[in-house]
């Protein structure tokens, strides 16, 4: 039990936690939230001990076996297997005295290391290394490669497995799914939850803290408030406990109406029907749960586009790839203001690449690419982050897309990003990558673009931003395709679903939920296998040594009676030269004795010579049959 008693905690000037209290529970699993830079990393380095309490006390950490996943790495020349592999510092430290043994030619404590290594399971490392790369998204050719030959989203995922392959008794960890795709999210969530130790995690995934925790602690007001659940019950939860402290939701009943609007004039509409029943359902949602983020510091729009074209881009039996290589063949898509797809797909199978093909980014292999005259793409990937100015402010990245705009207009428009004062005036170089995250969208949403192409948006997004992003995604107007782990933001922003597979872009017909079951019961099909294949090497592997035991046995006879007769003729040569060393033997009248005993040693001495032969050769059948 760890019990975190009167905690007060500061960075620098700023008060993050003041005189709280909580308990965690062996086994339990947390999920932390609370608005970016109220305390949560802060709160990690302290169960860490690389930060100290300015007042309280932590109990219950000693003796406990904590690993957490690190948010950065440093340049190294080891290979990912290695590098993760050394998460076990316990394993690393047996390896490297092996190899000193070895060096130093040390039999005995090399035996002794082995015999440490077989105690902690070491001998299985690489390929629990592999099993965990692979679930991550690595292709199986990657656990070679040096790490420094890995990108940051890449190296962000070594860091991760390393976490995991650390023995823990806790594990922390800070934004796992930042950087995974859907499916490698899904793996990971299938990992955490068989996970025996506790967990704490941050996390502003909805669907995932809601599939692995079953308590949150919401950081508030300096307070840990501690709530019983997922993340869908705290929100309900705390929409009860908000309802009780504000009379009037201003902004709630505005948005209410807006989707009573909406499905008032297109619900027996064919073309508008799924949008319909997609605000119906937000509608039910919002009505008890919108309070809990009533007190968001986000509220934005996306503007109507200018202009529009119908269809907006159109591609036709494209070819889509890299230089000489292919990805995906035969795609034709068409996208029209209102379509709204979501994109789903392995790591590797071609979603990024289609949608770099789609902004153009990518030139076409093959086929044809048709944009619309009036055609204004808005396109976030996580490389847009990397392309912002960090010496200017946000008003001047905005101001430099459009110079004739007033500054009231862009610090307003700014405001609904929570970029207000100086945030909005400063330049950008000390943001957070959340920070970073919220202006590349604010530049995106800026531009007024008919068609909307997103690459994971929602990573370093808070809950309060998601949820933001959400509402506006909802009521654009153009066209929408988007990529993205957030299976929450996907089921209510998206009516449509692609499947990129064995190089084909097909409409996928089931919903989220079934592509979820599908991924999941691949990898328990695939685990099955892994625990069959395991079984029948352990069957295989008794059978062998039992017909191993059957063929040595023989031999293995054959040497103890070798053993025993070197032992036995030893002892009469022992007693022969005894006798020999009787000086009476020597005078006159014992001359027929000695020669008897002489000739005695000389027979024994043959058959010790004839015996150590003997049992060198079977011991050489017995090492040649064992293998």
């Amino acid at each position: 039990m760890i019990i975190l008693r009167d905690i007060t905690l500061r960075r620098g000037a700023k008060l993050l936690l003041h005189a709280t209290n909580v308990t965690i529970q062996p086994g339990q699993r947390l999920g932390l939230i609370g608005a970016n830079g109220c305390g949560k990393s802060s709160l990690f380095f302290l169960l860490q001990g690389e930060l100290c309490a300015d007042a309280g006390e932590i109990e219950g950490l000693n003796n406990l076996r904590l690993a957490h996943m690190a948010q950065e790495m440093r340049a190294t020349a080891q290979s990912a297997s290695e590098f993760v592999w050394r998460g076990d510092k316990q394993l690393a430290r047996l390896r490297e005295r092996e190899h000193a043994l070895e060096a130093r030619g040390d039999f005995e404590g090399l035996a002794h290391v082995h015999n440490q290594l077989e105690a902690i399971d070491g001998y299985s490392a690489e390929r629990r290394v592999r099993r965990l790369l692979q679930g991550l998204g690595f292709a199986l050719e990657d656990t070679d490669r040096p790490v420094n030959d890995f990108s940051g989203g890449w190296r962000i995922r070594l860091n991760l497995a390393r976490a995991l392959m650390t023995p823990s008794d806790i594990l922390l960890l800070d934004e796992p799914t930042n950087h995974l795709d859907l499916d490698a999210t899904l793996w990971l969530q299938q990992w955490l939850q068989h996970y025996a130790g506790t967990l704490v995690m941050i996390s502003h995934d909805r669907d995932f803290i809601d599939a692995t925790c079953q308590r949150i602690l919401h950081i508030e007001g300096q307070q840990l408030h501690s709530y019983k659940g997922n993340y869908s019950d705290f929100e309900r939860l705390r929409a009860e406990r908000m309802a009780n402290k504000h009379a009037h939701y201003e902004h709630q009943q505005r948005r209410v109406a807006q989707i009573e609007e909406f499905v008032r004039r297109f619900r027996y509409k064919a073309t508008k029907a799924k949008q319909a029943q997609s605000r119906l359902k937000e509608l039910e949602r919002m009505q008890t749960l919108a309070p809990a983020h009533a007190d968001s510091p986000f509220q934005f729009s996306f503007p109507s586009p200018p202009q529009e074209s119908d269809p907006l881009l159109r591609l036709e039996e494209a070819a889509l790839g890299h230089g000489d290589q292919m990805v995906v063949s035969g795609v034709d898509l068409t996208l029209r203001p209102g379509s709204r797809y979501g994109l789903l797909g392995r790591n590797g199978a071609g979603k990024s690449t289609l949608l770099k093909s789609l902004v153009g980014a990518l030139p076409l292999m093959s086929g044809t690419y048709t944009a619309g005259k009036h055609l204004r793409i808005g396109y976030f990937d996580q490389q847009q982050l990397e392309a912002l100015d960090l010496e200017a402010s946000p008003a001047l990245h905005l101001q430099r897309l459009s110079p004739a705009a007033r500054e009231q207009d862009i610090l307003n428009f700014l405001g609904g990003f929570n970029f207000r004062g100086d945030a909005a005036s400063t330049a950008i170089a000390p943001f957070s990558g959340g920070e970073k995250a919220r202006l590349a969208l604010a530049i995106v949403v800026w531009q007024k673009p008919n068609l909307l192409v997103l690459d994971e948006p929602t990573n370093h997004l808070d809950l309060d931003m998601r949820h933001a992003l959400e509402v506006a995604l909802q009521d654009y107007t153009g066209a929408l395709i988007v990529v993205s782990h957030d299976r929450h933001l996907l089921r209510n922003t998206v009516e449509e679903l692609l499947l990129i597979h064995d190089g084909q872009v097909e409409e996928y017909r089931e919903d989220l939920a079934g592509y979820e079951r599908w991924i999941v019961s691949h990898y328990k099909e695939y685990r099955k296998q892994k625990i069959h294949k395991s079984d029948s090497s352990r069957r295989e592997k008794r059978q062998q040594e039992a017909a191993e035991r059957d063929r040595l046995r023989p031999l293995q006879m054959q040497l103890a009676a070798t053993e025993a007769e070197m032992e036995s003729n030893s002892g009469k040569l022992g007693q022969v030269q005894e006798q020999l060393g009787n000086s009476e033997l020597y005078t006159t009248g014992q001359r027929a004795a000695l020669d008897d005993l002489l000739q005695r040693q000389g027979r024994l001495k043959k058959r010790a010579d004839e015996l150590d032969e003997l049992w060198l050769q079977q011991q050489h059948q017995i090492e040649e049959l064992s293998g």
